[in-house]
């Protein structure tokens, strides 16, 4: 008489059954993506080769310009590719005065200070309504600033004019401001909206249970929580803002209202007639350069993060 046993019984009280097999997550190799990694990959060998050649060649013309600014003209044409012999300010000194570098440089710093911070402030609660609610009109504003996202500087820089200087706001600061606020709107927007989907609602529903009015939560709680999104739009902005030359150099005639990309150039136009002033043209392009150079250095990491977190939903 034969007895069937049973290989492996369960604890009293408990019915057998088979566990289900886990598969481990397999782990990022050496910092590569799954979809990417590749051993034997050519085209993705070359595109990180070309990648870190763009890299390199843009820091050395970066480091190949501060250095420049600190030679003379006749060293400069001399040996192109020389190093200074000692930290020579005088570049500088005579880019900030003889130039006016200084009251371009209060200009800029005015002028991209004023019109991102109110591009922010306007596109923050514009960009929160339209994630929290959805009807007709959200939907046909939404796709009123995308398509704003679609139309170049180039194309109403004429009409823009003409508008402008029917109101008689050409040839001033707070006419550049205007036009610079409603050119980042629709960016502004279309950012904030996408980082404000990404939120969780729970917060804002257990303090409407509370009795909190929908400015309040947006105040204290959801602006808090987007802090990294706002941060971002706000650095966007500010290297937008301080770079931008057509419409600063369209909309402004005064040498006194020059931004710094403006007298730069006015400054270049110069050094034809008066000869080249190679020197003090490498320290006016520091003095643009470096400031943004500085702020992304010192928040790009929050600048990515703040990209990338929107991405979520």
């Amino acid at each position: 008489m034969s007895t069937l046993t049973a290989p492996d019984e369960a604890p009293t009280g408990t019915p057998s059954s088979p566990e289900p097999t886990r598969k481990k997550r397999s782990k990022n190799h050496r910092g590569v993506s799954p979809a990417l990694r590749a051993e034997n990959n050519v085209v993705r060998s070359i595109g990180v080769f070309l990648l870190w050649a763009v890299v390199a060649v843009s820091i050395a013309m970066l480091l190949w310009m501060v250095l420049q600014a600190f030679r003379d003209t006749r060293s400069i044409l001399g040996s192109p590719w020389g190093m200074p012999d000692s930290l020579d300010f005088s570049n500088f000194v005579r880019a900030w005065t003889v130039s006016d570098f200084a009251t371009a440089t209060f200009n800029s710093v005015i002028t991209t200070a004023v019109s991102s911070f109110l591009t922010v402030a306007i596109a923050a609660p514009a960009g929160y309504y339209l994630s929290r609610v959805e009807s007709r009109l959200t939907n046909g504003l939404s796709l009123y600033f995308i398509l704003g996202l679609g139309i170049p500087a180039q194309v109403i820089l004429i009409p823009l004019f003409v508008m402008l200087n029917k109101v008689y706001l050409t040839d001033s600061l707070i006419g550049l401001n205007l036009v610079y606020i409603a050119g980042s709107m629709p960016f502004t927007v279309f950012l904030l909206t996408a980082f404000f989907r990404s939120l969780p609602m729970e917060m804002e529903e257990a303090a409407a249970l509370d009795g909190a009015t929908a400015l309040r939560t947006f105040v204290q709680i959801t602006l808090p929580l987007a802090k990294g999104g706002i941060l971002t739009a706000f650095v966007l902005q500010v290297v937008a803002h301080w770079n931008e030359t057509l419409l600063a150099l369209t909309l402004i005639q005064s040498t006194e209202k020059y931004t710094l990309p403006v007298a730069l150039i006015s400054f270049v136009q110069q050094q034809t007639y008066s000869g080249a002033d190679w020197g003090g043209l490498f320290a006016g392009l520091c003095i643009v350069v470096l400031p943004m150079l500085i702020i992304y250095i010192w928040l790009g990491r929050r600048l990515t993060e703040g990209l990338t977190l929107g991405m979520g939903k």
